[in-house]
């Protein structure tokens, strides 16, 4: 005869935040501070690039 086990008690999480809210937030703010910081400069950069292949 085969012994069932009994199903563990369902866990109460109505507290947590999971874990990718968590990495969806915090990529949200480096990929903020890297624009706030570097967006000049990547913008001057790809403007240049494009410039470069165009041929302009």
């Amino acid at each position: 005869m085969r012994s069932v086990l009994p199903a563990p008690p369902p866990r109460d999480e109505s507290g947590d935040v999971p874990g990718w809210v968590m990495i969806t937030v915090m990529s949200a703010g480096i990929v903020a501070l890297l624009t706030a910081f570097a967006g000049p400069t990547l913008g001057n950069m790809l403007e240049a690039a494009l410039t470069s292949v165009g041929g302009g």
